[in-house]
């Protein structure tokens, strides 16, 4: 079981380090022409992109938590790290929007006149290319892996194709004589980052606060009433991330049924569930008596 789930963390290890160099290869260049051509949206589309590859550094941190296994201080083991150090990306996107409203406001007052070529246009349409192809990798890995770093991140990336997307844009109306656009758009492409941060966040807290799984109770009440020797079934509840999911419900039987086989149902019932619903670590079934 330790086995499998280093391995599991292991692949998604391998993909954030990947993303991690292109987010900085990109970043560096978006950054680097930004900066030496006075384009305050393309300087800070980069900044963005630089602070993809430091919540991957930040990804990589909870991942090294969330692989440890089961100990005595953790007996659900350390999973919710991973969602935890999501919340931290959430905190620096959060910050780096109120950075850039600043930058773009203050560009507004005192605006400056931004040098455009072709090879600006360039640098953003090969970023945007390779942040399109790391969005759309990181979310299905993310989604196959059942990842909250890897979706989490996977969205602090989509926000960045949208921004590389307003400052080609941007670049077009300075080049038609419209400077004044270039921080407009630094300030809507703050605006995006916050709602890619408070997406993150609401996400991470839900699971945090322990707030139900989205599943189908009437299919889990199928599943338990259909285990022979079940009278009925309520008090379904769920918590957990979606890989880490943990039920509990209330079963009632015959008041006359020995204690070994309400335990053999209970088993049953655990088992049906877990191999009918992926992603269930635990069910704790709360055995009833009722009356004929």
């Amino acid at each position: 079981m330790v086995t499998d789930i280093r391995q599991h963390y292991q692949k998604i290890r391998k993909i954030l380090f990947i993303i991690l160099v292109l987010n900085w290869l990109v970043a560096l260049a978006k950054i680097i022409y930004g900066l030496s051509s006075r384009c305050s949206s393309m300087a800070a589309d980069g900044f963005h992109s630089l602070s993809d590859g430091t919540s991957n550094i930040i990804g990589l941190l909870g991942i090294h938590f969330a692989c440890q296994p089961v100990d005595k201080d953790h007996p659900y083991g350390h999973k919710k790290y991973e969602t935890l150090f999501s919340l931290v990306i959430s905190a620096m996107l959060f910050i780096l929007s109120f950075n850039l409203i600043k930058q773009g406001w203050s560009r507004l007052m005192r605006p400056i006149l931004p040098e455009v070529d072709i090879t600006s246009f360039v640098i953003m349409v090969i970023t945007l290319a390779v942040n399109i192809w790391v969005m759309r990798y990181e979310h299905k890995k993310g989604e196959e892996l059942k990842s909250d770093i890897l979706v989490s991140d996977s969205m602090h990336t989509r926000a960045d194709v949208i921004t590389s997307f307003s400052v080609i844009v941007s670049l077009i109306a300075i080049k038609l004589g419209f400077p004044l656009v270039d921080p407009i758009i630094t300030i809507l492409i703050s605006l995006f980052i916050g709602f890619a941060a408070f997406e993150i966040a609401k996400e991470s807290s839900d699971v945090l606060c322990d707030t139900a799984v989205f599943l189908d109770d009437a299919k889990i009440m199928d599943i338990v009433l259909k285990t022979k020797g079940v009278r009925a079934c309520h008090k379904i509840r769920s918590r957990g991330r979606i890989d880490d999911i943990y039920i509990d419900l209330h079963v009632q039987v015959n008041h006359n049924m020995h204690i070994d086989d309400a335990h053999q149902i209970s088993y049953r019932i655990e088992e049906a569930i877990k191999s009918a619903i992926p992603g269930i670590t635990d069910v704790v079934v709360h055995m009833e008596p009722q009356e004929d």
